[in-house]
C-alpha cells in the first residue's frame, strides 16, 4: 500500500457543453458535445450524423491510423484527430465521457488542447462513487525503432518528458518534462499548437488534405526555417516539443486508465505511441493493475490483479496486444 496525490475517485462532468469548429483535413464545419457518463464506462465516441448509437470505446486497440494523427474505428463508424481532445480530457481528470460529433473529425479549434480545457472547465467535475484501477509500472519498459526510444519507469504519479530534434534553427533540440495535474497541463502544454512545415502543409492540400488547416490552427514554419508565418509568434519559446508531450499524453490516454510512471519519449510521433503502447501490454509482468482507495487524508491503491496479463483483462478489457503492424517491424523492446 503506498499513498500519492492522485484522486481516488473516478470523474464525469457536471453538465454537458458543445462547441464546433473545422475538421483538418475534410476542412467540414464540425459540432461536438462532450456529456457525462456512468462510472466504469470510460471515453467514447459517437457519430450523430450516422445514428452511432453503439459509440466507437476510446481504446489503443481501435486505433487505425496514425499518419496524420490518431484515428480509430469500429465497424464502418471512423473519427480522426482524437489526441488533443483526448489529452484534454486525461489531463483534466476526466474517466468518464460520451462524445458526440456530426462528422469523421473531432474538430481542431486552435491546433491545441486549450479550447477543449475551457469547455471542461465551463461543465466542471463531478465526483463519482467508484474508484479508480490504474496502470501501475513496476520495472522499465525500453522500445526502440530506429532514431526513437520511448521508456517508462517505475514512478508514484504520472510524469512526461519528451525530447525532440530538428536541423532548423527555429526547433533545433528541445526537452520538457512535466509532473501531470490539472492546474500544470493547463498552464503549461494546454496551449501548444501542432505545427508543420509550409511545403508540407501545400502538398497536402494538392493531395486533397488539410482542407482545414490555416494559420489560425497549425504553427506554419517558414521556408527559411527561422521563423513562423503566424502573426503574435510562438505561445512558448518551445512551444513545439510542449505540443509533442501534449499529443503523447492524448494517445496514452488510449490506454484507458491513469497510469503511475514517468515516461520519456525521444524522435516519437503517433505510430510510435502506438507501438510503445502495444509493448507495454505485452510486458505483463513490468505492470500491475491497482485499485486506489481512501485512507484517511490520503489516496492509496491495493494492488486488485496479479501481472499476468489474463488477470489483468479482467480488470482492463481492452488490454488486448494487436498484432504488430507493417510499419512497426524493426521495433525492439526490452523489460
Amino acid at each position: 500500500m503506498a499513498s500519492l496525490s492522485l484522486d481516488p475517485h473516478q470523474h464525469t462532468l457536471k453538465k454537458s457543453v458543445s462547441c464546433n469548429g473545422v475538421g483538418l483535413h475534410s476542412g467540414n464545419e464540425i459540432n461536438l458535445t462532450i456529456k457525462p457518463a456512468p462510472e466504469n464506462s470510460g471515453i467514447h465516441f459517437f457519430r450523430t450524423d450516422l445514428n452511432d448509437t453503439v459509440g466507437i470505446p476510446a481504446h489503443m486497440d481501435k486505433v487505425v491510423d496514425t499518419r496524420l494523427a490518431t484515428t480509430i474505428a469500429d465497424a464502418k463508424v471512423m473519427v480522426s484527430t482524437t489526441e488533443h481532445l483526448m489529452a484534454a480530457l486525461q489531463g483534466f481528470g476526466v474517466d468518464n465521457a460520451d462524445i458526440e460529433l456530426d462528422g469523421a473529425e473531432v474538430p481542431i479549434m486552435d491546433g491545441s488542447a486549450g479550447p477543449f480545457m475551457l469547455l471542461l472547465k465551463l461543465a466542471g467535475l463531478k465526483k463519482q462513487k467508484a474508484m479508480r484501477n490504474v496502470l501501475r509500472i513496476t520495472k522499465e519498459i525500453v522500445f526502440t525503432a530506429g532514431d526513437t526510444e520511448i521508456r517508462i519507469l517505475p514512478y508514484d504519479g504520472f510524469k512526461v518528458s519528451g525530447e525532440i530534434h530538428f536541423e532548423d534553427s527555429i526547433i533545433n533540440n528541445q526537452s520538457y518534462s512535466i509532473e501531470l495535474s490539472p492546474e500544470k497541463f493547463a498552464k503549461e502544454i494546454s496551449q501548444a499548437r501542432t505545427f508543420g512545415y509550409v511545403e508540407q502543409v501545400e502538398e497536402l492540400w494538392a493531395h486533397g488534405l488539410a482542407q482545414g488547416s490555416s494559420l489560425d490552427n497549425v504553427i506554419a514554419i517558414h521556408w527559411d526555417r527561422t521563423t513562423i508565418l503566424n502573426d503574435g509568434g510562438l505561445r512558448f519559446s518551445d512551444e513545439f516539443i510542449r505540443h509533442k508531450v501534449l499529443d503523447l499524453i492524448g494517445d496514452l490516454a488510449l490506454l484507458g486508465c491513469p497510469i503511475l510512471g514517468h515516461i520519456t519519449a525521444k524522435r516519437a510521433g503517433h505510430t510510435q505511441h502506438l507501438a510503445f503502447m502495444q509493448v507495454l501490454i505485452e510486458a505483463s509482468d513490468c505492470w500491475e493493475i491497482v485499485k486506489m482507495e481512501v485512507k484517511g487524508n490520503q489516496s492509496v491503491f491495493q494492488q486488485i490483479s496479479s501481472t499476468t496479463k489474463a488477470m489483468g483483462q479482467q480488470f482492463v478489457p481492452f488490454f488486448v496486444p494487436q498484432p504488430i503492424r507493417p510499419h512497426h517491424v524493426g521495433a525492439r523492446a526490452s523489460c
